[in-house]
């Protein structure tokens, strides 16, 4: 590995990732207000954040084999264009469409963070990838706890334009690319370990690999559909839904940077087991609770949910390393595909069960409670599969280990 400061280009990764998650945060404090100022129904606004979703996946499924062929940098400066582009056309927008092509730059954007970034972190700390993994993604919750904290000052306490939040993302972007720009790259470490091109895409196809990306679409979709929706799904419980985004948020990134004592003691396997099993249990309680009740279910959601994205990661890493750059890439663009999907369809779940509520007599605030509740019990079919999924793979290679030791 050529000489490189690991601590500024960890540093500069944080931030840029912190840009990415402030999106997510702002997005959800505005589905209201972006919905009454544009008269969009809860669908409308699922298919304005879907970009954010799927242009992160072109952008990662692209970037990923690119990464090896343009760098890391180039990547990144990518990332900076797409971040500040978005920025702009969401202050300047008179329209949704305007506010779906903004919500495109800023999902490529977000996807080349990601299929720069991770491979970025994996080659600076190649003999600890899991626990690095997660401390890098501790910016991601903690990105959101920020961003929701920011919401909440200036939109429901000081009542500000909202142009004003989403332009303060010009600060963090812009300290991230002088940062970038300014330092020195490594190789990846496929490069550097010699794994050929060929090998890379050959182990892609490997039928472990391509369960964990069926996986990733429920751990993703799990964590960043109910994330993006937390307002509309507690809108009846009688609380304050961005602060309560704040708390889960807040939670994980505790969670992630003690992560390292936490993949000694379980593996990624094992974490991943923890993981499924709380944020099933999570959802469900989510989908009964009501006031400051909402912040005890939250909690044991967070719990589940704090693992799932750098796990998945360092699952694909530690177990599958040949898979590369492209295999990270892979997995982060599957994942954010697969919250586009939701987002629409957690839209039309709610929009259903409110107008069959309103129907049979319910006022507008408990039909939006009962909504929120079903969309819940939904989302946590999703978990449940997974913890089934997550114990079959322990076994499974815990007896391939055992045979292999034997042999």
């Amino acid at each position: 590995m050529q000489a490189v400061n690991k601590n500024q280009l960890f540093l500069a990764s944080r931030i840029a990732l912190i840009v990415t998650a402030m999106t997510f945060a702002f997005r959800a404090a505005l589905e209201g207000t972006w919905g009454t100022e544009f008269n969009l129904t809860k669908e409308q606004v699922g298919w304005i954040f879907s970009p954010a979703f799927w242009g992160f996946t072109l952008a990662m499924i692209f970037g990923g084999p690119l990464c090896d062929v343009i760098g890391m940098k180039r990547l990144l400066g990518l990332a900076f264009i797409g971040h500040v582009s978005g920025i702009i056309i969401y202050i300047t927008a008179k329209d949704a469409t305007m506010l779906f092509i903004g919500t495109v730059c800023i999902g490529v954007g977000n996807g080349m963070v990601e299929a720069a970034c991770n491979p970025l972190v994996v080659s600076l700390y190649p003999d600890n990838k899991t626990t690095m993994l997660n401390k890098f993604h501790v910016w991601f919750p903690g990105g959101i706890a920020l961003g929701g904290l920011l919401s909440y000052l200036l939109l429901d306490t000081m009542h500000q334009d909202w142009r004003i939040l989403i332009g303060l993302l010009v600060i963090p972007a812009i300290i991230y690319g002088v940062l970038f720009w300014r330092l020195e790259f490594p190789k990846t470490e496929r490069v550097e370990k010699g794994i050929s091109t060929k090998e890379m895409f050959t182990s892609c196809l490997n039928p472990l690999y391509i369960i964990m990306i069926i996986c990733m679409f429920m751990t993703a979709a799990t964590e960043l559909g109910t994330g993006t929706w937390i307002g509309a799904l507690l809108s009846g419980a009688g609380v304050s839904a961005i602060l309560v985004l704040v708390f889960i948020n807040g939670i994980m990134a505790v969670g992630r940077s003690f992560a390292g004592p936490i993949v000694h003691r379980l593996n990624p396997n094992g974490m991943l087991i923890f993981s499924a099993l709380f944020a099933a249990i999570g959802l469900f309680l989510l989908s009964k609770a009501s006031g400051y009740a909402a912040f005890g279910a939250a909690l044991v959601f967070a719990a589940g949910i704090c693992f799932f994205w750098p796990t998945m990661l360092g699952f694909v890493s530690e177990y599958l390393p040949k898979t590369g750059a492209l295999g990270l890439s892979l997995m982060g663009g599957a994942g954010m595909f697969s919250t586009s999907l939701i987002l629409p369809i957690m839209g039309r779940w709610f929009d259903t069960a409110k107008s069959a509520a309103v129907a049979a007599g319910s006022e507008v605030a408990k039909a939006e409670a009962q909504a929120g509740s079903e969309t819940f019990i939904k989302v946590a079919v999703m978990p449940a599969i997974l913890l089934v999924v997550f114990i079959a793979i322990y076994f499974f290679r815990k007896k391939k280990t055992t045979q292999e030791s034997i042999a």
